[in-house]
């Protein structure tokens, strides 16, 4: 059972009660369908321990990151092939097969309670390339939550550290995969003190052409936005301009993350949540910002 984090993990105790059904790709959820805040993250699942303590926890959703590199035991080896690491690292003790197959093995046997999603965060469009064909052979995208995860376009607030994933080439591997839910974003750049910055009309024109360009013949799609909580609260117009454009022909939701300090507008937060519906938000943020925004007994909007 673990306290949200990003690279870093400890233990807290989580109660939930939710369950995935068979099937829904999409990630909605019987119990909590009305309300995504309520599921529970485990970030950068990088290593073979924490994997395992988190199938054992009651954490809802596993995000790992994938590079191009070589196991810890076979340095030598010049093959490099999709591991799971976060940048600047190039080693890992599991490899992306070895940690599909141990959730899938999980996902099995348990309750659907227990069962778990699965978030692929690809910070290069290399490593998304060379691991299509593991995914596909190694897990059922039809039965369990998978997401795939890139930063794709250039975003907030002058951020020239991160270098997007090639969008076209991304969209051609996606329909490569089964039912996976697309999870689709901006690079950012933020402030642990500033709240100037938002996401602008242009970056939202930019990724509606986007995804019309590559996804013109498919409706029906689920896509989730990675929006950075201290620049989303900034974002409410121009954000819900986007879920508009989109909404008749693909399946949209906002995924609200945050850095552990960010800065970050509370209130602005809790407006663009309620603005959407609890229905509509997924809410993976440190828990000490998540603990401010007072979701667990809101009114369904």
């Amino acid at each position: 059972m673990f306290q949200w984090s990003r690279g870093i993990h400890q233990p807290i105790a989580l109660q939930t009660d939710i369950f995935f059904t068979i099937g829904m790709a999409d990630t909605r959820l019987v119990n909590h369908s009305d309300n995504l805040t309520d599921i529970t993250w485990a970030h950068a699942v990088d290593s073979q321990k924490y994997l395992l303590e988190v199938l054992n926890s009651d954490i809802d959703f596993i995000e790992a990151d994938i590079l191009l590199g070589v196991i810890d035991s076979n340095t030598d080896n010049e093959h490099l092939i999709p591991i799971m690491a976060h940048p600047p690292a190039t080693t890992s003790d599991i490899t992306l097969e070895s940690f599909l197959e141990q959730i899938q093995n999980h996902n099995r046997i348990v309750e659907p309670s227990k069962v778990k999603g699965v978030k692929l965060d690809f910070k290069t469009i290399d490593a998304f390339e060379a691991s299509i064909s593991i995914i596909n052979n190694i897990y059922d995208m039809q039965s369990f939550p998978t997401w795939i995860n890139a930063d794709i376009l250039a975003g907030p607030v002058n951020n020239t550290e991160t270098i997007p994933v090639d969008p076209k080439r991304f969209f051609d591997g996606i329909k490569q995969l089964g039912p996976v839910v697309l999870s689709i974003g901006w690079t950012t750049k933020w402030s642990q003190s500033s709240l100037e910055g938002c996401y602008t009309k242009e970056h939202i024109n930019a990724m509606t052409s986007t995804i019309n360009e590559n996804l013109s013949d498919e409706h029906g799609k689920s896509i989730t936005f990675p929006v950075r909580a201290g620049i989303a609260a900034n974002s409410l117009e121009h954000l819900t301009s986007l879920y508009e454009t989109l909404k008749e022909k693909h399946n949209v939701t906002f995924t609200i993350w945050s850095s552990e300090n960010d800065a970050v507008d509370v209130e602005k937060l809790r407006q663009f949540i309620f603005n959407f519906g609890v229905n509509k938000v997924y809410v993976d943020v440190p828990t000490d910002l998540k603990n401010q925004l007072h979701l667990g007994n809101v009114s369904l909007l």
